[in-house]
């Protein structure tokens, strides 16, 4: 009984636990049954059910034992009911039952967990592959104070298209966030690949637009092996660069939402002067990449954020009016500025969110 032991100890939640206990709940019900009623009415024959319900949640073990448990029960009610002498007659059938329903669940507790083993390691692998793409973020680079967010469209999903990263560079703080076309294990491998490349680019591209098209180029490579039109890999990304001296930020626009910047109260969108081409379709569209440069002063703070955030509705189908929001937040911190944006969604789409969000803050600090 030591695996049902470890089971209940694994099972942490309060449903869990109930459902842990429903197999021992039945066999009581079905007992007190079988022992209050006439005989005649062969209750006792619904305890073939008990081994069935412990397969869905318990090892093979304990899925057994009930069985047994039930078996004895059986015998034990036609006991009490004073009906020993009935037993090698009427009772065998039931026993039968009993007994073949516990070796079908036990087969079915041994599949049932083979699959939750198998689910176990895929989700390491996931877990693992989400912190090798979405590394966990310093709350601070520099003078600057920054925090991520990412919301799986799905409780069971760890990674997607979505991707971001902040490295501290000798030209200073360099962000990126994206949003790879398409779902599934392509976008999550176009992702990565565009980390990649970003990671080692940024300490030695001397601006945001020869970084920019660095990945351009660099994407064009990858998607060269990949089967089919490889102009349907590309996916649209925001650079920013924040020196360490300065009071400024320079922002690419691959195609990709517009960043807000709070200052003083003020929200406003940071839309590009100039479109830039999301990153493997500048050749393709014969497009250069353009720096736009916004004054960024202490105590200002910036929001980079994927489609998934703007594109979330409500039970009318109506698109999250995210500077509406924006306006009403009080924040004076990036972690209190994520944690502002997760409450507004969750409640704007009643806990249905249909896409991967990803989402950057980062703060100014005061120079004093």
């Amino acid at each position: 009984m030591n695996n049902l032991g470890r089971f209940w100890r694994r099972a942490g939640s309060l449903r869990e636990r109930l459902a842990f206990l429903a197999p021992l709940a039945l066999t009581a019900i079905i007992a007190a049954l079988s022992f209050v009623t006439p005989s005649h009415l062969y209750f006792s024959r619904f305890l073939s059910l008990t081994p069935v319900l412990a397969a869905s949640v318990w090892p093979v073990v304990g899925t057994v034992a009930i069985g047994v448990l039930a078996a004895a029960i059986d015998v034990a009610i036609a006991v009490a009911s004073g009906h020993v002498g009935d037993i090698p007659h009427t009772h065998p059938f039931t026993l039968a039952v009993i007994a073949g329903a516990t070796a079908a669940a036990a087969y079915l507790s041994h599949e049932r967990q083979q699959r939750e083993q198998t689910l176990a390691d895929v989700r390491a692998v996931a877990e693992m592959t989400q912190k090798v793409l979405l590394r966990p973020m310093p709350h601070r680079l520099g003078r600057l104070d920054i925090e991520a967010l990412y919301l799986a469209a799905a409780a069971q999903a760890r990674v997607g298209g979505d991707f971001y990263e902040a490295l501290e560079t000798a030209h200073g703080l360099r962000l990126i966030i994206g949003d790879v076309r398409g779902k599934g294990l392509p976008a999550v491998g176009t992702a990565s690949a565009i980390v990649g490349c970003f990671r080692e680019a940024a300490y030695d591209e001397p601006d945001l637009a020869r970084l920019a098209r660095r990945l351009d180029v660099s994407m064009s490579r990858y998607t060269a092996l990949l089967p089919g039109d490889h102009t349907e890999y590309f996916a649209t990304a925001l650079l920013a660069e924040i020196p360490d001296d300065g009071s400024t930020v320079e922002i690419v626009n691959c195609g990709h939402p517009p960043p807000l910047l709070f200052r003083a109260g003020a929200v406003r969108e940071v839309t590009p002067t100039a479109p830039s081409p999301p990153i493997n379709m500048g050749a393709l569209l014969g497009e250069d990449y353009r720096i736009d440069t916004v004054p960024f002063a202490a105590e200002d703070q910036l929001l980079l954020y994927t489609d998934g955030v703007t594109e979330t509705r409500d039970h009318t189908g109506a698109f999250f009016p995210l500077v509406q929001h924006a306006v009403q937040w009080d924040a004076d911190s990036p972690i209190r500025l994520l944690e502002q944006l997760h409450m507004d969604l969750v409640h704007y789409s009643r806990g249905r969110l249909d896409d991967d969000i990803a989402a950057i803050a980062v703060r100014a600090a005061s120079l004093t």
